[in-house]
């Protein structure tokens, strides 16, 4: 009996102790929490992270944006057409290039509005209804220039730019400088270009052609779509402006990246209105060169700025002065710094 009693006080003990199982499975929830606490303070943090280069990237645009404003080098462009306009005999050389420029353009944007326009318009329709019908336009305008400006810098562009930019900076009297780069004929007044001595620069890389189409659908967004395409396009092509006055110069990669970084802003500022001036139908290639001309104005002046000495012999334009862009655009520059 006594034993009886026993054996059944030694069950129920036995029925209180924690078995195996329990145990490994108590143990097993603890890790899972454990794991699922790490994961979640991992995935928290990740997305800490992703905030802070999202708050980062935003402030450097506005930061660029800013500056790209206060520079005013997206007047450089504008400048360029008048200079050009003013200096008749720089069109003799471009007579060629610009008609092959203006029939490819052309035929490129004829092509791509029968083929493509309709297409795209009801794509952009399940986004933007009605309003497809305007923003396919720039769609198919940066689409157009962007195939015409392929071809024709990949079969001639590229030394009539060279040359254009080259014959402005002699015309400013940095015969010094163009000499690092060609042969110069003549003498005074009589100075002009001769032979190039390097190759010409591809200023259309890969790179740049699948960024510039993949941001293309930014322009699906009315307005400000179209605005951060310009400005995107502007900060990446900006630099190719002055890939020519880089090579004059002989910079090395770490002195090209110095100088670009120092005047980012104003380098974002020229490539985004050389990109808004290549949406105009037709004239992408012609405005290329103003651009170009453009450019090498603000190539004169940051020479002048540095103290070059200037060839006044080779033309009247050759003054120790800036261009008028500069001085429009110096006085609210230093009233904004």
């Amino acid at each position: 009996m006594m034993t009886s009693s026993y054996d059944s006080v030694k069950g129920f003990q036995r029925g209180l102790d924690p078995s195996p199982l329990s145990s490994n499975m108590s143990t097993s929830q603890q890790q899972q929490q454990q794991f699922l606490s790490t994961r979640g303070s991992k995935v928290k943090a990740e997305s800490n992270d992703v905030k802070d280069i999202v708050i980062a990237n935003a402030k450097e645009a506005a930061t660029i944006g800013i500056q790209a404003v206060v520079s005013g080098a997206y007047l450089y462009p504008i400048e360029g057409i008048y200079y050009l306009l003013r200096h008749p005999h720089l069109w003799k050389p471009l007579q060629r290039p610009l008609f092959l420029g203006v029939v490819t353009s052309f035929v490129v944007t004829s092509l791509m509005f029968f083929f493509t326009y309709l297409p795209q318009v009801a794509v952009l329709t399940l986004t933007n209804g009605p309003l497809s019908f305007f923003t396919a336009i720039p769609l198919v305008l940066g689409e157009s220039a962007t195939i015409t400006l392929f071809v024709a810098r990949m079969l001639w562009l590229a030394p009539a730019l060279d040359n254009t930019f080259d014959a402005v900076l002699l015309e400013q009297g940095h015969t010094a400088l163009v000499a690092e780069g060609r042969e110069i004929k003549g003498a005074g007044s009589g100075k002009r270009i001769g032979k190039a001595l390097s190759a010409p620069l591809n200023r259309f890389s890969k790179q740049g052609i699948i960024t510039y189409l993949l941001s293309l659908p930014l322009n699906a967004i009315p307005l400000v779509g179209t605005i951060f395409f310009l400005f995107y396009n502007g900060y990446k092509s900006g630099p190719n402006q002055h890939a020519r006055y880089f090579q004059l110069k002989h910079f090395t990669d770490a002195q090209k990246a110095k100088h670009i970084s120092q005047n980012r802003g104003s380098y974002t500022a020229i490539g985004t209105a050389a990109m808004a001036l290549n949406l105009i139908p037709g004239a992408s290639i012609l405005l290329a060169f103003t651009t170009a001309t453009g450019a090498a104005l603000w190539a004169s002046d940051l020479e002048k700025k540095a103290g070059a000495t200037v060839d006044t012999s080779t033309s009247a334009d050759a003054t120790q002065d800036v261009s008028e862009v500069a001085k429009k655009i110096e006085p609210d520059h230093q009233k904004l710094l």
